[in-house]
């Protein structure tokens, strides 16, 4: 079997390997990284240093090939996150800034020591710090076991397909502008597959990503939404798609012509190469469930599968894709995704939790001028609390060292005021949350269910919300308000699938269910990247259990300093 990997992809295979590649410059990317890997007692060791994209992006290594950039990179801090991964009470190599550990200094260095365990198939890594997530991600694929096989046809040939944004402007630029005068950010300017927005667009034509296929063969292709604020849909011209896995669980195979995929989520779909000889195109565009007037980036990203390498003056095929706002296909899709066989639900519940997750609008400063709603500027929240990421220490190590004043463990198990979450009329005086650091916790080995209950408050579109260290069964989303004695009856308790980021439907509500077996402090947030930046965030205070093996590891002795 062919493996081929971006250049900003690392793959792992146990007792084999772990690859990455330095510097991948394509799109709005610039960056060094250095990885290597080491044998100690974690199976997995790497280096990375530097992970620091420069402050200008220029349009000269827009060509995806492999670049190096030596100069300085002093501008910022940063964390890398690898997302999905579980971390098993090792939150220091989780990666959120403020949350498990203080930033990376310009110019320092931090080494992940982790070991991942009974996790297998394709997850990613990204910046954690401000919008630095924008400029540095790549894939992170999990192998099989050596001698194991995957639980479906072994493909010919695998390709990771990363898919992301491109801004004409600095992305930090644009977040900081944006938080200055209170407005939404501004849209990506092109989405792109593997760094490159495609074969529409003339500065990108000659260097689209191409996936070159023979015929007759069977294709698995590793989707990763990386982008900061777009939620995607993506075809593949004249060829069906069967999903065998998300997030890294794998799924009972069903076939679509489109797939759904969140900022922060993965697929892994097979193809089978049984049309005629030529190139086809792989498409996304954006899926935008907010309000019909809100901006988004309206461009449409392709890559080609050409078979044979075949060299044609002829246009490939383009997919047909849904309207931007087709909640239908979204519904339908999310609806096919089920876990492979019978899986036992975790129970009884000790914690039946209730979060709401929406937008909000301060009033705008004394003496201020802002360019939010009617004057205002956005926040976002979850039971109505705005999260203020701390400066001074991160969240774990208060909550290790109990170091007072980090944080309060006092986030509500179920929204502070009722109301009609969905309706078209709710209070103004709900638009304001109240701004604070608050974690919610959890004993150890308590079975968690949670219903994530998406708000109108201002206007409601759809929230990925992810949850670090942990995976989870997604009992059901549904439409509207949950109604705990109605929607219950709704619930899969047979083949749910499992996932570590889910999609809160516009309007409605996903219910989720886990066991607190990883200690640590894990943050919960959106992965649209403003909505994050606005406070939709928490954070769950997983307690100790018995004994070393049901506890936190001690912090390594590297841990950057604040």
């Amino acid at each position: 079997m062919e493996r081929h990997r971006s250049s900003w992809s690392l793959q792992m295979e146990e007792k084999k390997r772990a690859e990455a590649v330095t510097g991948a410059c394509g799109g709005s990317r610039v960056g060094e990284a250095e990885s290597r890997r080491r044998k100690e007692n974690n199976p997995y060791l790497w280096r990375v240093t530097a992970l620091l994209p420069s402050l200008a992006f220029p349009s000269a290594c827009f060509s995806g090939s492999l670049c190096s950039f030596l100069k300085p990179m002093q501008k910022f801090t940063t964390m890398t996150s690898w997302h999905g991964v579980r971390q098993l009470r090792n939150g220091w190599a989780d990666g959120p800034s403020y949350v498990t550990q203080c930033p990376i200094q310009p110019g320092g260095t931090y080494t992940y020591r982790f070991t991942i365990q009974g996790q297998e198939g394709t997850l990613w890594w990204h910046a954690h710090n401000t919008w630095l997530r924008a400029t540095v991600y790549g894939a992170l694929i999990i192998l099989p076991k050596e001698h194991s096989t995957y639980p479906f046809a072994t493909p010919k040939r695998e390709f990771p397909v990363i898919l992301g944004e491109w801004w004409n402007s600095n992305p930090i630029d644009v977040i900081r502008q944006a938080l200055k005068t209170g407005a939404a950010p501004n849209s990506s300017d092109a989405l792109t597959i593997n760094a490159q927005p495609g074969d529409l667009f003339k500065c990108s034509s000659p260097e689209t990503t191409v996936f070159p296929v023979g015929p007759g063969e069977t294709i698995l292709l590793r989707f990763i939404n990386a982008a900061m604020l777009t939620e995607l849909f993506v075809s593949i011209a004249d060829h069906q798609m069967t999903v065998v896995a998300v997030d890294a669980s794998y799924t009972k195979p069903f076939t679509t012509s489109v797939i759904l995929i969140g900022p922060g989520q993965t697929t892994d779909v097979l193809i089978q190469t049984n049309q005629p000889a030529g190139r086809y195109y792989i498409a996304a565009h954006a899926y935008q469930s907010g309000p019909p007037n809100t901006p988004f980036d309206n461009t449409t990203t392709t890559a080609i599968i050409t078979y044979n390498n075949q060299i044609t003056l002829a246009k490939p095929k383009l997919p047909v894709l849904p309207a931007y706002n087709d909640t239908a296909t979204v519904a339908a899709f999310t609806a096919g995704l089920k876990s492979p066989g019978p899986v036992t639900i975790p129970g009884p519940v000790n914690e039946n939790l209730f979060f709401t997750v929406g937008l909000g609008l301060f009033n705008c400063p004394p003496r201020k001028t802002c360019s939010g709603p009617n004057g205002a500027r956005f926040t976002a929240s979850m039971n109505n609390y705005s999260f203020v990421t701390p400066t001074s220490q991160s969240l774990l190590q208060a909550a290790q060292l109990g170091i007072p004043g980090v944080f309060t463990a006092d986030f509500p198990a179920s929204p502070p005021v009722k109301f009609d979450y969905t309706g078209n009329n709710i209070s103004r005086s709900l638009y304001q949350p109240i701004r604070s650091t608050k974690l919610y916790p959890l004993k150890y080995g308590s079975v968690v269910q949670l219903v994530m209950q998406g708000t109108n408050i201002y206007a409601s579109e759809e929230h990925p919300m992810h949850i670090h260290g942990y995976d989870f069964y997604v009992l059901a989303t549904g439409k509207g308000n949950f109604d705990a004695k109605k929607d219950t009856a709704k619930f899969n308790f047979v083949d749910p699938p499992r996932r570590n980021t889910i999609g809160v439907p516009v309007k409605g509500w996903a219910a989720i269910r886990f066991v607190a077996d990883n200690p640590g402090v894990w943050f919960v947030h959106c992965h649209i990247d403003s909505h994050l930046t606005w406070g939709l965030a928490m954070a769950f205070l997983v307690e100790n259990g018995v004994g070393k093996l049901q506890s936190t590891i001690p912090p390594p002795l590297d841990l950057p300093k604040c």
